[in-house]
Formats: C-alpha cells, structure tokens, sequence
C-alpha cells in the first residue's frame, strides 16, 4: 500500500454564522490524483489553502509527511529555479505585460520547481492555451508524488484523476473511480432521490386523504333521536361512543405515521429559460460586424498583419489561439478599449442596429459590491425580476442567495453575478473573455445550455474543448500573424491535414534538441564535477544554430 503522504482530522471552518467546512477526516497518499469538485462558494480554495499549510482551521489538525506546494488560480508568482521546467512552460523573467495564460505558466513551473510531494493545484488551465494544457496534463501524469486538482477543465479530469472528492455542504463525498464514474453515479444519486422524493409525497397524500375519511364517517355517525326509550338510548349511545372513538384512533394512528414519515427533500430542479437571450431588438442584416486589419500592433509587437473576420448575424464563434497571441487584444479593440499602447490601422465596421454587451477577465469593476446580486443584475435588466431570477439559478445562484451583497460573493459567484446582469441586458452581441474562468462544473454546463440557445451573436474566447464543442458553431483562429475561419467548427479545425513525413521529422528533432537545450542550460546555470562549461556552451550554440535551420525549412 502507498505511503500516507497527509492526513486531515475534525477540519471546522466557519465563515459568519455558515459553517463552511466540517470534514472528519481525509487522507491523501503517494502518487493519488485526487480531483476535488464542487459549486462555486462550496470553500474548494479554502479546504486547499488548509491542506497546504497557507490557513489554519477553527478547529482541527492536518499533518503532512511530504513537502507540499500550492498552484494559485490567480496573481503573480516567481517561475521557480529549475531550469528545464522553466524551459518547457516558456516562462519569462519579466512580470511586466505578461497575459494571463503567461502568468499560468509562471506559477505552475514555480509550484513544479520545489519539487514537492503533494501538488495542490487549484484551476491549473485558467487562461492556458491547448499548447500549455497538454504540457500541464504531462507533467501531472508523470508527476512521481500525489496531486489534488480543483479544475472546471472536464477533459484534464476525465485524463488525471482516478478518485472524485465531492465537497457539499462543508463535507467531503469520497467517490472512488475517475470524473465519468463519479458523474454517472451523481446522476443515479439525483434519479433515486427524485423517486424516493415521488414516492414519500404520495405515501404522504395517501395518509392525509386517509384522516380526512375518517374524520368525515366520524361526523357522519348519528347521535340517539330524541323520542328513543331510555335503554333503547344508552345502547345507541355506548354504540356510537365506540364508533366515533375507533374512528378518531384510526385517524391519530395516520396522523402519527404522517409524522413519523422519513422527510425526502425534493431534489433542485434547474428551471428552464422559456424565452429567448438576445432577441429583443433583433439584427436584420446578413452581418453584425466585420473586421478588416492592415495591422494591429501592440507597443512593439506586431499581433496581426492583412487579415481580417466577419461575424455573420446569430453566429456563435470562439476565438481562439496560443497564449500571449492577442485574442484579448483584439477583443478589446472591436469595444475601442484596446489602451494606448495598441495600434490598429484598419476598420472595425458594426450594423447599426448591434448592441454590444462585454465581458472582460476582470468583470469585478462592472459590479456595485455594495448592492446585492439581484439588484445588480436588474440595474440594466430588459426582463422582469422572476425571468432574472430563473436564469440566475440557471447559473447556480437560487432562492435567498440573490439578496446577498455582491461583497459577499466568491469568485465563482461574482463570475454569475457578472455574466447574469450581461445576458439580461438589451444586448444582441455579446463579447466574452473567458466567461468560464472560476466557474464550477455544473454552472459551466449551464453556461453552454444558455449560450447554445442564445437568439443573438455570440464572440467568446475560451480555451475549453468541451466548452467551444457545446457552445460554438464556427471558430476564428490565430496563426502567426492572420486569422483563419473555421466555419464547420471544432470538428473543421481538428480534421487531419495531409502528413508531410519531411516536416514531421524536423519538428521532432526541433523538440528533441530543444529538450536537450533545457538540460544544458539547467547544468551551466549550475555545474556539477567533471562540467567543462565552455563544452556546455558550445553545444548549447550548436543545437541553437541547427533548430534555426531546421525551421527555416519549414
């Protein structure tokens, strides 16, 4: 059996008068991937925050056996020292203008460089690009201690994680099996409380209507007429005492079984979303909008030159490319909120009748913390309160939760709060980046459900397969310096091009030799007996040249 590596017990945590966390027991042990979920506000973060040492519990203990090291979903952080992991994540030195997917990088090869026992990584693919995520999902597998991932990313789950943590209600459901398992067995949990729910409300009817006949044949049970003789009266009287209290025994006895019955909740239903986002005032044209771009530059590097993509009207279309590309850039150039650095020499053209709703990464700045969730999300609202309030539990947040001030809120539900108040809005184009960063599993597919019925044109960036297969019907994609259109979507982008065995060889020696340069850099930054370093430097000079060459072939 594995070795114990952590051992928590009798974890409390409260936050105001909710008890956040109130777990018995956990254990992780070597070499377990442990994929730990639950809803936005269930206290993911902060259970891992606890197990990694950075926040002490109420109440509890956690031992740890092995060194431990947390990935941050959010901020910057050092990139480490190990030189070969730094290699293999691109990351930079420079914290200055590095985009979100670079600053993933960067605390991944940090947490990675300290090379710990226990991974906790905590949204490891927010804002990475599909290079970055099969580089993350490598590591993670190859990983020789335990890892425990909180992720919305399905396919990094259904790939690493062979044990689901479900935290709910501040305890932890251990499922044993991988993230497919622990679904399947979650729906066949939802389908047997919905009929042991169904059958609890009959048997409940079944008893009530009981009482009430017997309350009724016990008033229906006539008293002695008045002209009966004396004896006659006594009998008729002694007859009807007996009925009148069999029948209110018989009545208690269903009332003390009503009683007694075992309460099954009834099971949160999602409400369906019966009229249409997006469609109050509707784009006739063919077009919503059209790009067209010379060059697009930011400060001095050029992200765009003669290129260009056309939205056609109630389109859905995922932007997308490698980190650092632009795709936020350009995003914030079709809204003119590109910053004084960007440089744009060419024409964004939008139909009159569009109405752009934006989503940035740092949506916090469009909501008044001060005011509650509801009143945030109807201060632009085109929809009455009840339809604002069915698609806000579509997004997770139900019955008293809207009341709650926006200050209040996780991450996660800030996220809801944002992207609920912009599909209510009298928009008809909605640009969104990253609209699935913090959100849980289960808002995520909310999210699609609700996007893959938007009446409007939809723009969004997002990094997800999952989420770009389900939500999108045409992609726009960066390649060098040009945009190219898919309109068949995901499946289109992914068809297999014809092989070129000549070019397929060069890019794998390209990537071994760039292998081989991490290494040697690794050994010159730090030289262990017999090094020569001007050997070290000398070959690192050599593989340079011939990577340079190999790729001018291309």
């Amino acid at each position: 059996m594995n070795k114990m590596i952590l051992e928590a017990k009798d974890l409390r945590l409260s936050f105001g008068d909710r008890q956040l966390l109130s777990i018995d027991r956990l254990a992780i042990y070597e070499e377990e991937k442990i994929g730990l979920i639950g809803e936005n506000g269930a206290g993911k973060t902060t259970l891992m925050r606890i197990l990694a040492g950075e926040l002490a519990p109420e109440e509890g203990t956690v031992r740890r056996f092995s060194p431990a090291a947390m990935i941050h979903q959010q901020g910057n952080a050092d990139a480490g020292t190990d030189e070969e992991t730094r290699a293999v994540f691109r990351t930079r030195e420079n914290r200055e203008g590095l985009s979100g997917g670079e600053m993933t990088r960067n605390r991944i090869s940090g947490a990675l460089s300290a090379r710990p026992g226990l991974l906790l990584a905590d949204e490891p693919t927010t804002d990475l690009d599909q290079e970055g995520q099969r580089l993350l999902l490598r590591k993670l597998l190859d990983f020789p201690g335990a890892v425990l991932l909180v992720s919305h990313d399905r396919a990094l789950l259904r790939q690493l994680c062979t044990r689901i943590w479900y935290l709910e209600d501040g305890k932890i459901s251990d499922f044993p099996g991988g993230y497919d398992a622990f679904m399947a067995e979650r729906l066949r949990q939802r389908e047997r409380a919905a009929f042991e729910y169904e059958q609890y409300r009959s048997e409940q009817r079944r008893l009530k209507e009981s009482a009430q006949r017997m309350a009724e044949r016990a008033s229906q049970v006539k008293k002695a007429p008045s002209r009966m003789g004396n004896s006659e009266a006594r009998l008729h009287k002694r007859e009807w005492t007996d009925s009148v209290l069999q029948l209110s025994h018989a009545k208690r006895t269903i009332q003390n079984r009503i009683e007694h019955l075992e309460v099954k909740e009834k099971p949160r239903a999602l409400p369906e979303i019966r009229m249409k986002l997006g469609v109050s005032h509707p784009v006739e044209a063919r077009e919503a909008l059209s790009f067209r771009c010379e060059s697009l530059t930011a400060g001095k590097k050029t992200l765009l030159r003669n290129t260009g993509f056309i939205l056609p009207t109630g389109s859905r279309t995922a932007l997308t490319g490698l980190n650092g590309c632009g795709k936020t850039t350009l995003l914030r150039t079709l809204t003119e909120q590109e910053g004084s650095s960007v440089r744009l020499q060419g024409t964004v053209r939008l139909n009159p009748a569009v109405r752009i709703g934006w989503f940035d990464q740092h949506h916090e700045s469009t909501l008044d913390p001060e005011k509650t969730v509801l009143e945030n999300i109807l201060r632009e609202s085109v929809h009455p309160e009840h339809f604002a309030r069915t698609v806000m539990a579509c997004l997770g947040i139900t019955g008293d939760h809207v009341f709650k001030p926006v200050k209040l809120l996780s991450g996660g539900e800030k996220a809801k709060t944002a992207l609920g108040r912009l599909l209510l809005m009298d928009c008809n184009l909605l640009l969104l980046d990253e609209p699935t960063n913090h959100l849980d599993l289960f808002t995520m597919e909310e999210l699609e459900k609700l996007l893959a019925g938007y009446g409007g044109t939809l723009l969004f960036v997002s990094h997800d397969e999952e989420f770009i297969r389900k939500a999108s019907t045409r992609i726009v994609c960066f390649e060098g310096e040009s945009l190219k259109t898919f309109e068949g979507g995901w499946e289109e982008m992914k068809a297999p091009k014809k092989k070129n065995p000549a070019a397929e060889d060069r890019s794998l020696a390209v990537s071994r030799m760039e292998m081989q340069m991490a290494v040697l850099s690794a050994r010159m930054s730090a030289p262990q007996k017999g090094d020569h370093p001007e050997e070290l430097q000398a070959e690192f000079m050599r593989l340079a040249e011939e990577i340079r060459r190999l790729k001018s072939l291309s």
